[in-house]
């Protein structure tokens, strides 16, 4: 799982530059999927006092420890909790 973390590591820090957490990872059949929520327009947020925005992305990762697929599932205040649906 160490490169699973690296590829997500290198990929997000390359591709999306803000402060990020990487919150889930399932591995199946195919590769992984990975959750990684990041912290949004950082600056814009402070300029004008608002509260951070977080941004939560479903990432897959095939065997080959290649990103395939990344978007942007939700988009929330930072103050304000995540409820997944069962």
């Amino acid at each position: 799982m160490g490169q699973v973390l690296d590829t997500i590591q290198s990929f997000f820090t390359t591709n999306i530059l803000p402060p990020f957490k990487i919150t889930s990872v399932a591995a199946h059949e195919e590769g992984w999927d990975v959750e990684v929520e990041v912290i949004e327009e950082e600056e814009y947020m402070k300029k004008y006092a608002k509260d951070m925005l977080l941004g939560v992305y479903e990432t897959k990762i095939n065997k080959d420890l290649e990103v395939v697929s990344y978007q942007r599932v939700s988009l929330r205040p930072r103050s304000k909790t995540l409820k997944k649906e069962e």
